[in-house]
Protein backbone atom coordinates (compact mmCIF):
# COMPACT_ATOMS: atom_id res chain seq x y z
CA UNK A 1 0.00 0.00 0.00
CA UNK A 2 2.79 2.34 0.96
CA UNK A 3 4.49 1.83 -2.69
CA UNK A 4 1.13 2.76 -4.32
CA UNK A 5 0.83 5.82 -2.31
CA UNK A 6 4.67 6.75 -3.58
CA UNK A 7 3.88 5.91 -6.97
CA UNK A 8 0.99 8.23 -6.97
CA UNK A 9 2.58 11.03 -5.28
CA UNK A 10 1.06 13.57 -2.83
CA UNK A 11 0.28 16.01 -6.19
CA UNK A 12 -2.14 13.05 -7.62
CA UNK A 13 -3.25 12.64 -4.20
CA UNK A 14 -4.27 16.56 -4.21
CA UNK A 15 -5.69 16.06 -7.57
CA UNK A 16 -7.54 13.11 -6.65
CA UNK A 17 -9.37 15.20 -3.45
CA UNK A 18 -10.03 18.19 -5.57
CA UNK A 19 -11.85 16.11 -8.44
CA UNK A 20 -13.76 14.34 -6.18
CA UNK A 21 -15.12 17.57 -4.44
CA UNK A 22 -15.99 18.85 -7.42
CA UNK A 23 -17.75 15.71 -9.11
CA UNK A 24 -19.13 14.54 -6.49
CA UNK A 25 -21.40 17.89 -5.65
CA UNK A 26 -21.62 17.91 -9.20
CA UNK A 27 -23.20 14.70 -9.43
CA UNK A 28 -25.49 15.52 -6.31
CA UNK A 29 -26.51 18.89 -7.82
CA UNK A 30 -27.62 17.15 -10.87
CA UNK A 31 -29.59 14.66 -8.98
CA UNK A 32 -31.38 16.95 -7.20
CA UNK A 33 -32.20 19.40 -9.65
CA UNK A 34 -33.58 16.54 -11.51
CA UNK A 35 -35.97 15.46 -8.53
CA UNK A 36 -37.63 19.22 -8.56
CA UNK A 37 -37.68 19.08 -12.73
CA UNK A 38 -39.36 16.06 -12.41
CA UNK A 39 -41.91 17.34 -10.10
CA UNK A 40 -41.88 20.70 -11.67
CA UNK A 41 -43.22 19.42 -14.67
CA UNK A 42 -46.86 18.38 -13.63
CA UNK A 43 -47.77 21.62 -12.31
CA UNK A 44 -46.28 23.47 -15.09
CA UNK A 45 -48.47 21.59 -17.34
CA UNK A 46 -51.69 22.46 -15.34
CA UNK A 47 -50.15 25.99 -14.92
CA UNK A 48 -47.31 27.39 -17.19
CA UNK A 49 -47.62 30.80 -15.24
CA UNK A 50 -45.57 29.49 -11.90
CA UNK A 51 -42.65 28.51 -13.71
CA UNK A 52 -40.56 30.87 -12.14
CA UNK A 53 -41.40 29.90 -9.06
CA UNK A 54 -40.77 26.25 -9.70
CA UNK A 55 -37.20 27.17 -11.62
CA UNK A 56 -36.38 29.21 -8.10
CA UNK A 57 -37.54 25.98 -6.13
CA UNK A 58 -35.37 23.75 -9.33
CA UNK A 59 -32.30 25.78 -9.33
CA UNK A 60 -32.01 25.84 -5.04
CA UNK A 61 -30.22 21.99 -5.46
CA UNK A 62 -28.01 23.27 -7.97
CA UNK A 63 -25.68 25.64 -5.55
CA UNK A 64 -23.80 22.75 -3.90
CA UNK A 65 -22.18 21.82 -7.47
CA UNK A 66 -20.91 25.84 -7.30
CA UNK A 67 -19.64 25.34 -3.86
CA UNK A 68 -17.62 21.79 -4.72
CA UNK A 69 -16.36 23.94 -7.44
CA UNK A 70 -15.53 26.55 -4.79
CA UNK A 71 -13.66 24.29 -2.78
CA UNK A 72 -11.91 22.94 -5.88
CA UNK A 73 -10.48 25.92 -6.25
CA UNK A 74 -9.23 26.54 -2.68
CA UNK A 75 -7.36 23.24 -3.10
CA UNK A 76 -5.77 24.38 -5.81
CA UNK A 77 -4.82 27.68 -4.28
CA UNK A 78 -3.28 25.58 -1.28
CA UNK A 79 -1.66 23.82 -3.82
CA UNK A 80 0.23 26.91 -5.18
CA UNK A 81 -1.51 26.04 -8.44
CA UNK A 82 -2.06 29.45 -9.52
CA UNK A 83 1.01 30.74 -7.69
CA UNK A 84 3.72 28.66 -9.17
CA UNK A 85 3.88 26.41 -6.77
CA UNK A 86 3.78 29.04 -3.67
CA UNK A 87 1.21 28.34 -1.00
CA UNK A 88 -0.81 31.53 -1.00
CA UNK A 89 -1.69 31.01 2.86
CA UNK A 90 2.03 30.46 4.16
CA UNK A 91 3.61 32.29 1.36
CA UNK A 92 6.52 29.07 1.12
CA UNK A 93 7.29 27.11 -1.67
CA UNK A 94 4.70 23.70 -1.59
CA UNK A 95 7.05 20.49 -1.35
CA UNK A 96 4.20 17.67 -2.23
CA UNK A 97 4.79 14.87 -0.09
CA UNK A 98 2.33 11.79 0.41
CA UNK A 99 1.24 13.48 3.28
CA UNK A 100 0.39 17.18 2.31
CA UNK A 101 -1.41 15.21 -0.67
CA UNK A 102 -3.29 13.05 1.30
CA UNK A 103 -3.99 16.40 3.56
CA UNK A 104 -5.41 18.00 0.62
CA UNK A 105 -7.61 14.71 0.03
CA UNK A 106 -9.20 14.23 3.42
CA UNK A 107 -9.65 18.17 3.80
CA UNK A 108 -11.82 18.06 0.96
CA UNK A 109 -14.20 15.26 2.76
CA UNK A 110 -16.80 17.50 4.57
CA UNK A 111 -17.65 19.11 1.12
CA UNK A 112 -17.60 15.67 -1.24
CA UNK A 113 -20.14 14.50 1.73
CA UNK A 114 -21.89 17.29 2.35
CA UNK A 115 -22.21 18.59 -0.88
CA UNK A 116 -23.50 14.91 -2.83
CA UNK A 117 -25.54 14.36 0.39
CA UNK A 118 -27.32 17.70 0.86
CA UNK A 119 -27.94 18.31 -2.61
CA UNK A 120 -29.92 15.17 -3.02
CA UNK A 121 -31.76 16.31 0.52
CA UNK A 122 -32.66 19.71 -1.06
CA UNK A 123 -33.67 18.28 -4.00
CA UNK A 124 -36.61 16.05 -1.94
CA UNK A 125 -37.49 18.79 0.11
CA UNK A 126 -37.93 21.03 -2.77
CA UNK A 127 -39.91 18.84 -4.79
CA UNK A 128 -42.03 18.02 -2.21
CA UNK A 129 -42.38 22.25 -1.90
CA UNK A 130 -43.96 22.03 -5.73
CA UNK A 131 -47.03 20.69 -4.02
CA UNK A 132 -47.26 24.16 -2.44
CA UNK A 133 -46.68 25.90 -5.66
CA UNK A 134 -49.22 23.81 -7.40
CA UNK A 135 -51.92 24.26 -4.24
CA UNK A 136 -50.94 27.44 -2.29
CA UNK A 137 -48.79 29.74 -4.67
CA UNK A 138 -49.01 32.72 -3.02
CA UNK A 139 -47.17 30.57 -0.13
CA UNK A 140 -43.88 28.72 -2.35
CA UNK A 141 -41.58 30.75 -0.06
CA UNK A 142 -42.23 28.68 2.55
CA UNK A 143 -40.72 26.43 0.78
CA UNK A 144 -37.98 27.97 0.10
CA UNK A 145 -37.09 28.58 3.27
CA UNK A 146 -37.05 24.69 3.75
CA UNK A 147 -34.69 24.24 1.45
CA UNK A 148 -32.53 26.93 2.88
CA UNK A 149 -32.23 24.90 5.69
CA UNK A 150 -30.75 21.90 4.46
CA UNK A 151 -28.73 24.42 2.15
CA UNK A 152 -26.94 25.68 5.59
CA UNK A 153 -25.35 22.09 6.43
CA UNK A 154 -23.50 22.85 2.97
CA UNK A 155 -22.11 25.85 3.62
CA UNK A 156 -21.12 24.44 6.85
CA UNK A 157 -19.73 22.03 4.80
CA UNK A 158 -17.56 24.29 2.31
CA UNK A 159 -16.20 26.37 5.39
CA UNK A 160 -14.93 23.11 6.94
CA UNK A 161 -13.54 22.09 3.55
CA UNK A 162 -11.81 25.91 3.31
CA UNK A 163 -10.71 25.64 7.16
CA UNK A 164 -8.67 22.40 6.61
CA UNK A 165 -7.88 23.41 3.30
CA UNK A 166 -6.15 26.85 4.75
CA UNK A 167 -4.28 24.62 7.09
CA UNK A 168 -3.76 21.81 5.01
CA UNK A 169 0.18 21.98 4.35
Amino acid sequence: MVAFFEMVGGQALAFIGIALAIGLCCIGSAKGTGMVGEAATGVLSETPEHFTKCMILQALPGTQGLYGLAAGFFGLFAMGFFSGGVSPFTGEAVVFTVAGGMAILFACVPIMLGGLLSAIAQGRVAAASINIVAKKPDDYMKGVIMCGIVEFYAILSLVGTILLLMNAL
